[in-house]
């Protein structure tokens, strides 16, 4: 968890020279880039709390074959996936809003390395909360049929 603004902005900024050398691979125009990277640095450093989900394959059973090593990867994935809910659930349940990005799986050495994390840990989410300063409008909602095979 991180509250203090130095620590966002640095990490912001780190984050941010991934971000740009990514887009610029990519063939983004430079004012849009400009654009993308202050919108993703203004989000972290002005959120009150950042909260960073690692995944520690540390303790994670260890087959000899790769499909059951694949499929104990992916368990742990989901496992911080349910977390993350969890967290944006009960920050919910408090009053507070959040939003949950995916950019750390894109720059996870610079996270480690910015943040002095151990090793083992990988950054997966992170999750920008506060108090929200406005209440967005309900987004339309899929029908289940449109999205569920029923048999």
């Amino acid at each position: 968890m991180v509250k203090d603004l130095s620590v966002k902005a640095r990490l912001a900024d780190a984050m941010a020279e991934d971000f740009e050398r990514d887009l610029l691979q990519d063939g983004v125009a430079p004012e849009k880039i400009e654009a993308q990277i202050k919108r993703s640095k203004e989000r972290m450093v002005s959120a009150p709390v950042v909260i960073l989900l690692c995944l520690d394959r540390s303790e994670m059973d260890s087959y000899p074959d790769e499909n059951r090593q694949q499929a104990e990867w992916k368990m742990a994935m989901q496992s911080v996936a349910a977390a993350g809910l969890q967290l944006l659930l009960a920050a919910h349940a408090g009053g507070l809003g959040g939003v949950w990005v995916c950019s750390p799986l894109f720059t996870q050495d610079t996270i480690k390395e910015t943040l002095e994390l151990p090793a083992a840990w990988e950054p997966q989410g992170m999750f920008f909360v506060g108090y929200a300063a406005q209440n967005p409008e309900p987004r339309e909602r899929k029908n289940i049929e449109s999205i569920s095979l029923f048999r």
